[in-house]
């Protein structure tokens, strides 16, 4: 029965407090500022809504304040990339809330289907970038239509 007690120990969870507190710390006194500058020289991470059909397949992604010209996408065997950056806005300028992200971004996918880039199609439509990209035709499923005799 004595191998089942264990004998408390504070000192084990003030440890998991002070650590908690360092980190409440440190991103309640890290200026806001110096944070954003970091995650704009990193870029910003495309957010993306992709779905198949049975001809295609159709990603999408909201691209406010992006001009289409400014968007590069390339298909290169089964690797889709979207480029593009959105531009910084209105500097000097005392931010109270800046939450948009801008710069430079790039999404990259691996599409395992076989594809027909050259019949893929891009619409920029309110900000909405919507591309359909055909699949190859000898991956689409065929029907074969039984014939009585």
């Amino acid at each position: 029965m004595a191998d089942f007690l264990t004998r408390w120990d504070p000192f084990r969870e003030a440890v998991t407090l002070r650590e908690a507190m360092d980190r409440l710390f440190e991103d309640s006194f890290i200026p806001a500022r110096r944070r954003a500058a970091e995650e704009r020289e990193r870029g910003f991470t495309l957010p993306l809504d992709a779905y198949v059909t049975p001809d295609e397949i159709i990603i999408q992604a909201n691209m406010p304040g992006i001009k289409p010209e400014g968007v590069e996408i390339t298909i290169e065997g089964d690797t889709l990339t979207i480029k593009g950056e959105r531009p910084a806005p209105i500097e000097n300028v005392n931010y109270v809330l800046q939450e948009r992200a801008y710069g430079k971004f790039q999404r990259t996918l691996n599409i395992n289907v076989a594809v027909d880039a050259d019949k893929a199609e891009a619409r920029f439509e309110n900000g909405l970038l919507t591309l359909t990209i055909p699949k190859a035709a000898a991956i689409k499923p065929k029907t074969i239509r039984v014939v009585s005799k």
